[in-house]
């Protein structure tokens, strides 16, 4: 097999797809049976799908299959703690798309395993199999596994998240910044409508969002000090309910934990390197960064678009997929945005996550003159919404 991506969560999956509908064949690894992850229901998590990550998703027929479960973000509503000041993106002053969509993970990836299954001559999956040894070679990279198979590939993909095993034979260095917080995740009801606004919060602990799900439910994930996220997620649902409702006031009324409950710890850790000889990086293997932002997957998917185009455009052209100057390719365009992320989102994090007398003055000014200089905040949308400078083909909505 030419390519091998080792991971099969959303970012192995989305890539795997993406190479079958331009007519490449890729083998997936992971250490479980996707088709097994999916049926335990054990991941809760919800993703903010950006506009361009939408049109992607269209392109691989996999919208069109979640569109009516998708819950759109028209606008967003951001505020500090203890201020007044509050900064509003308006998705009208920018055009008639939403800003968003929020989708539960699960409904993602089943919808992702069913289209693989349209397209099942050029993929194929080895699962419940670890990666244990990597060797790569002139001309192919040699991946064993546990029990002793052994795959050659001309090509391997790292999407097996931000410990990835992938990344540590390959020796590829990065950089992790453990700022000892944990998210709370968590589905809320209230009884006052959200009208499809997304909302956060700037708490003294990180911030608190609340995204959108269908009427009078959003989906919490609450940033909180790791000693503290502990207490509050073990809370009952009563007083779980009481701890949010003096955070967020009466902005959504009387508020319900209807769960489940689950905590992830957070921290940013990038890899000083996408590439290396026959080997690239994506998703959370490449970059995990803090959900401040709320752009992880989003960044995923940029990663995604732009590699699945470079592979596919190498493989007409007849050069080596695995090459050093293909890959380069990839890093030269990856490399600027998520460093900006990464930096952006360390810096809202270190800026938001503390109660200092000072920084809050500045937080609640820089909030109040972004809500009224329009450019910037139009910018801002931008950015948020994948429409950044020179986008990809499968971005733009086109097809590999």
């Amino acid at each position: 097999m030419d390519i091998t991506i080792v991971g099969a969560g959303l970012s192995g999956l989305t890539l795997a797809l993406a190479l079958a509908k331009a007519g490449l064949p890729s083998l997936l690894v992971d250490k479980i049976n996707p088709y097994e992850a999916l049926a335990s229901k054990n991941d809760i998590r919800t993703t903010a799908i950006s506009l361009s990550s939408r049109r992607l998703f269209t392109v691989l027929d996999v919208w069109q299959k979640i569109a009516d479960s998708a819950y759109p973000i028209y606008d967003i509503l951001v505020s500090e703690a203890g201020s007044s000041s509050t900064l509003h993106y308006d998705y009208r002053t920018i055009g008639s798309e939403p800003m968003g969509h929020i989708v539960n993970n699960s409904t993602l990836k089943e919808s992702l395993l069913t289209q693989l299954e349209n397209h099942s001559s050029f993929v194929s999956f080895v699962d419940n199999r670890s990666v244990i040894a990597l060797e790569i070679k002139k001309e192919q990279v040699l991946l064993t596994l546990e029990g002793g198979k052994v795959i050659a590939s001309k090509l391997v993909i790292a999407a097996d998240g931000r410990n990835s095993r992938v990344r540590t034979l390959a020796e590829i260095r990065y950089t992790t910044l453990d700022y000892h917080q944990s998210a709370i995740v968590d589905t809320i009801q209230h009884s006052k409508r959200h009208h499809n606004v997304a909302y956060e919060r700037f708490l003294p602990g990180g911030p608190l969002a609340l995204l959108p799900l269908q009427e009078n439910h959003s989906a919490m994930v609450w940033s909180e000090r790791n000693a503290v996220a502990e207490k509050i997620a073990n809370l009952d649902d009563e007083f779980f309910s009481l701890a949010l409702k003096e955070r967020l006031g009466d902005s959504r009324g009387i508020l319900k934990s209807i769960g489940p409950r689950a905590v992830y710890p957070l921290a940013i850790t990038i890899a000083q390197s996408g590439i290396s000889k026959r080997l690239a990086l994506i998703g959370d293997s490449f970059h995990c960064l803090h959900p401040i932002a709320g752009q992880g997957f989003n960044i995923s998917v940029r990663d995604i678009a732009v590699i699945a185009e470079v592979i596919v455009d190498a493989a007409r052209l007849g050069l080596d997929i695995g090459s050093i100057p293909v890959l380069e390719k990839y890093q030269r365009n990856r490399r600027i945005d998520i460093m900006s992320m990464g930096a952006a989102t360390d810096l809202l994090t270190r800026l938001f996550s503390n109660d200092f007398i000072p920084l809050k003055r500045i937080r609640c000014f820089g909030l109040s003159a972004m809500n009224h200089i329009k450019p910037l905040k139009n910018i801002t949308m931008l950015h948020a919404m994948g429409i950044i400078s020179t986008l990809p083909r499968l971005l733009n909505g086109k097809e590999l």
